[in-house]
């Protein structure tokens, strides 16, 4: 089979490759789409050990049942139309019994290789999957929305991690694909007045298109001002941050209010240094939030619903032989580029 396959730093190549052998719990996808993570391009620098190469990227994915391992027979047939989860998680360890999968003792990612395991993604025209990873999508689901499922699960798990009340004024800082999601999220959970923050205008723009009452620019005013301004110098209820650099993660906590809430989803830098008499003093609430657990049937029902629109996160649907191009334009930061989706078979449909 063709696959995009990352060799080293900067580098990407279209080869074949072996189709994956599926197992007897495992089903084979025929993949139709899927999606560049942040995670991949930053991946893709060579950077953050968690893709030591050769590997096939890619963990955002939707496509079409192949094969179907004999445990997983009467659960999926070949034909069917699916996406999947990004985490591999095990059903039996501590964390897995308590529903938390993400946090699975034996926890592999599809695109992901450090140096205790190595787990090929979905840039290619085929992967395999454990059958309890996997869940069905319906026919008025894209495949290109499908494979926006799982950024979805994670905004949506971020979220659902966070106390939000009808009266608070909720901001997001940060506007890519996941910062986006959870605008839209927190609007569903309805709070009163849902603020995004983010330097790039047009995708402020996007933010409006999903969701927020308010866009806030730090190129064009000060935030905290704002912020004061905008909420009788209380601060803001909850701040969600969605970007993970040290000068976004203080100002989460420079805006929002004593006893308030800041959810940390954004991980792009390793370490940040904090106030702590102020965290403590004003009794800030901190909380992190990783990956989903078990969110993307309600991600399905959210778009499948129109409850949530992804079309104007999604920028551009090309063959996956441009992979190697479009990752160097991601990693450049080229203007109006968010949500990329690779289509392996696109000659085809």
């Amino acid at each position: 089979m063709k696959a995009l396959l990352y060799t080293g730093p900067y580098r990407l190549s279209m080869t074949e490759v072996p189709i994956p052998q599926v197992g007897e719990d495992e089903v084979l996808i025929r993949v139709k789409a899927c999606g560049i993570c942040g995670s991949d391009v930053h991946g893709y620098t060579g950077k953050t050990g968690r893709r030591i190469p050769p590997l096939i990227m890619g963990h955002e994915a939707a496509g079409l049942i192949e094969k179907v391992g004999s445990l997983a027979k009467g659960r999926f047939e070949v034909g069917q139309r699916v996406t999947f989860d990004s985490t591999v998680f095990c059903n039996r360890c501590h964390f897995c019994r308590l529903g938390m999968i993400n946090h699975c003792l034996k926890r592999q990612v599809f695109g992901v290789s450090t140096k205790s395991y190595r787990r090929h993604g979905a840039f290619a025209e085929y992967v395999a999957a454990p059958w309890w990873v996997v869940y069905p999508i319906p026919e008025e689901l894209s495949f290109e929305y499908a494979a926006m499922l799982e950024p979805c699960a994670v905004a949506l798990h971020a979220v659902n991690r966070t106390p939000i009340h009808p009266e608070d004024t909720v901001i997001v800082i940060g506007a890519g694909t996941i910062g986006l999601l959870v605008v839209a999220c927190v609007k569903l959970k309805g709070a009163r007045r849902v603020i995004a923050v983010d330097l790039d205008s047009s995708r402020l723009r996007i933010a409006s298109q999903m969701g927020a009452d308010l866009v806030l620019n730090p190129k064009e005013e000060d935030i905290p001002e704002r912020v004061k301004e905008l909420t009788d110098s209380l601060g803001a209820d909850v701040v969600l941050e969605a970007v993970g650099v040290p000068e976004t993660v203080k100002e989460a906590l420079d805006i929002v209010r004593s006893d308030g809430q800041v959810t940390l989803i954004g991980n792009l830098t390793p370490r940040v240094e904090v106030g702590l008499q102020d965290i403590i003093s004003r009794e800030i609430n901190i909380r992190g939030t990783y990956a989903s657990a078990g969110e993307h049937r309600d991600c399905i029902k959210l778009f499948t619903s129109g409850k949530i629109n992804p079309a104007p996160i999604l920028s551009k649907v090309l063959p996956l032989s441009e992979g190697p191009r479009v990752f160097k334009e991601l990693l450049e930061g080229r203007p109006g580029l968010l949500k990329v989706i690779l289509k392996p078979l696109f000659s085809e449909e």
